[in-house]
């Protein structure tokens, strides 16, 4: 986990403070947003709180721990990036996607999403986490200066 959480603290910039008034999230340090954390001080936040949240409020909900190891890190990235309910639905939407399973897509993390997800490959995840930053974008034209950067973060992981 702490591998895990470290990898996306450098990912996201580490203790650069980031103020992109084209955003979403707001301001912006350790990866930790405004908008997802309202009650934080996120000019002042430290490492060590960062290291906190991302365990209280995302490594520990998102049962990353139950993915399979080559899935673990990428899938723990997109609960970070797009939230839970949507990392979900996306690893969801792949898994169907090979034809496997027929899980409802519901963006929740239950027993049938984990045994299902064991079989996934992690270049059919990639594929769909691209797909969907370019939704992102498609519908949000002023969200398009991140797709190349984003594009990129989903090659190495």
């Amino acid at each position: 986990m702490q591998s895990i959480i470290a990898k996306v603290i450098e990912r996201e910039g580490g203790d650069k403070l980031t103020k992109d008034p084209s955003d979403p999230g707001g301001t912006t340090k350790y990866g930790i947003s405004q908008r997802a954390n309202p009650n934080v001080d996120i000019e002042n936040l430290t490492l060590e709180e960062t290291v906190s949240i991302y365990k209280e409020k995302y490594w520990d909900p998102s049962r990353a721990v139950d993915f399979p190891k080559q899935l673990m890190d990428m899938y723990f990235d997109m609960c970070v990036n797009f939230g839970q309910f949507k990392a979900v639905k996306i690893v969801q939407e792949a898994v169907n996607h090979k034809g496997l399973s027929k899980l409802k897509v519901d963006g929740r993390i239950g027993p049938k999403t984990i045994k299902a997800v064991q079989a996934l490959e992690k270049d059919r995840l990639r594929a769909f986490r691209v797909m969907h930053y370019a939704k992102i974008c498609m519908a949000n034209k002023k969200l398009m200066k991140y797709y190349y950067g984003w594009f990129r973060r989903s090659l190495h992981i």
